[in-house]
């Protein structure tokens, strides 16, 4: 498929010109960091608002969050993770291991000693976890939005179509196959913008041997993870599906301070992106429930 992935949507060129570009060390390269709002780091208050993308994914994840954050006073920045969007691949590994020293002496530089308020969503909300398991002092807060690896699902609840081996005229329909498979619960969507950040996001993935997602780490890591933690899913999230009912007491057994889950309706994986309006309600509420006084 060459259109879509060629072309940059009014929507991300018009966010990309008001954004702030900064770069930390990662592998053999870098690291690219896009900001929004208040100019600079360091901001003395509120914290500095950290999104971590989705796998196969890069800052676009969350096109339709941006503006309404940034426009309610928040400092919004959102790396493109190690080995997605235009950052360099991580050393020493293919997952969320080895992207949590880049994300880590990324977030040092940026905001020294200041902690932030992350928000990570699946693949990313893992990765956050991962990370504040390790450097708890980086974040004030947590929320995790459609996270995987929290040990609740008995197999795997959805299958995806590889893709790159066929003709480019085909890899359109299981690109929308795909979108539908995990990421949207309205069909309607799939078409149109997400469908062409999907296929801009997926032909830049240098790291295709992830498997942590399919494990309990996040599980495992939230037990050492000592601020508040919060959960954001779509209802219909393609990741639990029926099991989804399961997930408030997992996070309650292995968050020291869970603050809470929100499930919101009419929504599936990408829920930021499909409710736009519902998940900032939903935000807004978390961050100001676990922000300290």
């Amino acid at each position: 498929m060459t259109g879509p992935a060629a072309l940059v949507h009014p929507e991300v060129a018009r966010l990309q010109a008001q954004a702030r570009r900064h770069v930390t060390p990662c592998g053999a390269g870098e690291m690219v960091w896009h900001c929004w709002g208040s100019d600079g780091p360091g901001q003395p208050a509120p914290a500095p608002l950290v999104l971590l993308h989705g796998g196969s994914g890069s800052w676009t994840h969350w096109v339709r969050n941006i503006e309404a954050l940034a426009g309610a006073g928040r400092s919004v920045w959102i790396p493109d993770l190690p080995g997605f969007g235009d950052s360099a691949l991580p050393g020493g590994g293919f997952d969320a291991d080895a992207i949590v020293p880049p994300l880590a002496s990324g977030m040092l530089a940026l905001f020294g000693t200041q902690a932030v308020d992350l928000v990570g969503f699946s693949f990313g909300g893992m990765t956050a976890g991962l990370l504040l398991a390790g450097h708890p002092a980086l974040a004030r807060q947590l929320v995790l939005v459609g996270a995987p690896a929290m040990g609740v699902v008995p197999r795997r609840q959805f299958e995806l179509k590889a893709w790159r081996h066929l003709p480019a005229q085909e890899q359109a329909d299981v690109h929308r196959y795909n979108l539908a498979a995990l990421m949207l619960d309205d069909p309607g969507l799939i078409d149109g913008l997400a469908l062409e950040l999907h296929v801009a996001n997926v032909m830049r993935d240098r790291m295709p041997r992830r498997r942590l997602a399919h494990t309990d780490l996040l599980a495992r890591s939230l037990p050492r993870v000592t601020c508040p933690v919060h959960a954001i899913y779509g209802a219909r999230d393609a990741l639990y599906k029926q099991w989804i009912t399961a997930l408030e007491g997992a996070y309650a057994a292995a968050a020291p301070d869970f603050r809470g889950l929100a499930l919101i309706e009419g929504a599936g994986h990408w829920v930021q992106f499909e409710r736009p309006d519902a998940f900032l309600t939903a935000l807004r509420a978390a961050l100001q429930a676990g922000a300290p006084d």
